[in-house]
């Protein structure tokens, strides 16, 4: 009894404290939620309100139907493509590359891989003239193959994985071999299965990654139709920025979370059961 009402008080810290996060993070939300629903005049005509006087869906129909200077659903659907593509070849290629590193044994293994380890170390903005100058000379320049190829062997996803894979016994390879199993065999028909959770994570990584790439995006596109929403965010700034139309800017910026808000809605379970990367694979 003693012992739990100790723990009273913690919990009550800790209650009071993601509470307070969690308004810091929900009241920048609901403004800007009921800001896209203001008209211009109130927005520049009253103070600071939380929501609105008059609700109008004004702001979603000019953005909407804006195809020319702005098209936001194709933007939409340029990111989709992106993010999708991408996320799908980096967990092809990551857990081949993990399965290498992690399983397979062969010369200066360890050394190579913890080598490339340290050169991911160094920021990615110090890379970005000599890839930019790499997508050049292939000529993905305003082409989505600049989005998705680079980036694909991540060396923290591939850590990840790796990890995860040092977690099952050996004894499962070495049984598969002396039933006559090949390496392409144990990886697709042991090891995948088993790495499951753990390659979730990493799409989910990946995907979201891709989904909010800002600099990157903007250097390798001018096309407005081929440009990703987060591109395309930028360039509303330009025509819908400096006071003119703030609600088309909110509506906008509220569109492009859409989809990675639902993705963890719906991924959310998966994410959180693969915080134990051991669970179900050792004892």
């Amino acid at each position: 009894m003693n012992t739990q009402k100790k723990h009273i008080p913690s919990m009550l810290v800790a209650y009071l404290f993601l509470i307070t996060l969690c308004i810091i993070w929900v009241i920048p939300l609901i403004f800007s939620f009921a800001t896209s629903f203001r008209s211009q005049t109130e927005i520049v005509s009253t103070g600071f309100r939380l929501l609105p006087v008059n609700w109008i869906l004004d702001n979603y129909v000019a953005i909407l139907t804006n195809t020319s200077t702005a098209p936001i659903m194709q933007w939409l659907w340029n990111s989709l493509f992106i993010a999708v593509t991408h996320t799908i070849l980096v967990v092809i290629v990551v857990s081949v590359t993990a399965y290498g590193y992690g399983r397979m044994r062969f010369k200066y293994r360890d050394r190579i891989f913890y080598i490339l380890m340290g050169i991911s170390m160094f920021p990615g903005v110090v890379n970005l003239i000599p890839s930019y100058k790499i997508i050049e000379t292939f000529g993905w320049v305003n082409s989505s193959l600049a989005m998705i190829i680079p980036g694909l062997a991540g060396m923290g996803n591939i850590f990840l994985v790796r990890q995860f894979m040092k977690g099952i016994p050996l004894e499962f390879d070495e049984s598969a071999r002396m039933d006559g199993a090949d390496e392409f065999t144990i990886f697709s028909e042991i090891i995948v299965p088993l790495i499951k959770p753990v390659l979730i994570v990493a799409g989910l990584f990946s995907f979201t990654g891709s989904w909010n790439d800002f600099l990157w995006p903007v250097i390798v596109y001018t096309d407005v139709s081929k440009m990703p929403i987060t591109a395309g965010l930028l360039l509303l700034q330009d025509i819908y920025g400096n006071y003119r139309m703030i609600g088309q800017l909110m509506g906008s910026a509220l569109i492009a979370i859409i989809p990675t808000v639902l993705l963890f809605l719906f991924a959310q379970k998966y994410f959180i059961e693969s915080m134990n990367l051991n669970a179900g694979i050792k004892g």
